[in-house]
């Protein structure tokens, strides 16, 4: 019987890397009656992927899916076949060496079992259920080791698509705070490049206020995308930079310790809109995110104190303030009296 890590065991050094090296080929089979097993691990190497292994026949079938599964019927998405595992990589996490096959961070995304309804060499159909991850996906192969990954059963209750485009909202200038202080939200204005953040499976896509493609201008912010995976969401925010003395600049391709996305407000989480949800509550769900990285973070906001945001405008230098009504929703593309800017001079 032919020993199925074979390819596994030859691209591994068992004295350089701590997965599990096994010296034996695989009993197969698995025992008794219980069901079969399945992990999803978040891969960390040279580009981030998710890898699906499933229990069959003594090993671990495996696909590296660099978008991870589709969460709704209807998309496709790439999955490499790769080589067997030993049925030990069901619990492995850790740091695979740099310079070893698949080097980097390897973490457990999610664990359970499925029920396989068709197994051949070139389709592959199964039920899983995990803690994170259900669903009906088929696994069909388009090439040598290319295959496709699709979900054929409904998305979960509630589930709604990303947008392809949500156009920014803008507030209609001021000359002076709102007389029902206490009713709006403040936010500081930044002098950038306003940008709305597509976040999906690792993947960053960034458009203009004009709705143009700009990521590529941009690349020091395509980590943000790594950090929330596997979250997905859409972001409005402003990208600039701001100097050691505190003076904000329009930002460069270069990037450097200075660049930063400054994010405030949440349009799209997690198949859930939210632009119909008050501005209050939809700070609070961004704020929830914790979103602060090396270039990335959500600044604060002062609800009810107009006079002090302003002042802080002031005190920093910063062209005006932007008072958000606590209970407006998003209205994407349009100037809005609900949001209004307010200059400090």
């Amino acid at each position: 019987m032919a020993d199925r890590l074979e390819e596994y065991r030859r691209k591994r050094d068992a004295r350089r890397t701590p997965e599990p090296v096994p010296e034996r080929p695989p009993a197969g089979g698995r025992a008794g009656r219980r069901k079969a097993r399945f992990v999803i691990q978040q891969h960390h190497a040279r580009s981030l992927h998710w890898d699906l292994r499933l229990e069959h026949q003594g090993v671990l079938a495996s696909w590296a899916v660099p978008r991870g599964l589709p969460r709704e019927p209807g998309r496709n998405h790439l999955a490499v076949h790769t080589e067997d595992h030993p049925m030990e990589y069901l619990t492995f996490h850790g740091e695979i060496p740099a310079g070893e096959y698949g080097g980097g961070k390897m973490t457990i995304h999610d664990t359970g079992t499925y029920q396989a309804e068709k197994w051949r060499d070139d389709e592959v159909i199964v039920v899983l259920d995990g803690k994170r991850t259900q669903g009906r996906y088929v696994l069909f192969a388009t090439g040598a080791r290319d295959w496709m990954v699709r979900r054929t059963d409904p998305a979960p209750p509630g589930w709604t698509s990303m947008p392809e485009l949500v156009r920014p909202m803008h507030p209609t200038p001021a000359g002076k705070l709102p007389k029902d202080e206490a009713e709006w939200g403040y936010e500081l204005r930044w002098d950038g490049v306003r940008a709305m953040a597509y976040v999906s499976g690792g993947r960053l896509r960034l458009l203009s206020e004009t709705d143009e493609d700009i990521t590529g201008a941009y690349p020091w912010l395509r980590d943000l995308a790594e950090e929330l995976a596997p979250t997905e969401a859409v972001l409005d925010g402003v990208l600039v930079r701001i100097d050691a003395a505190g003076r904000v600049k329009r930002p460069t391709a270069r990037g450097g310790p200075d660049a930063q996305f400054l994010v405030f407000d949440l349009l799209w989480l997690e198949g859930v809109t939210s632009t119909h949800v008050p501005y209050a509550q939809r700070r609070e769900l961004l704020d929830g995110m914790g979103l602060a990285g090396p270039h990335w973070q959500t600044p604060p906001w002062f609800p009810g104190v107009g006079a002090d945001a302003l002042r802080t405008a002031r005190e920093q230098g910063l062209p005006g303030v932007v008072a958000k009504h606590l209970d407006s929703p998003y209205e994407p593309g349009r100037r809005s009296r609900r949001w209004l800017s307010i200059d400090t001079s």
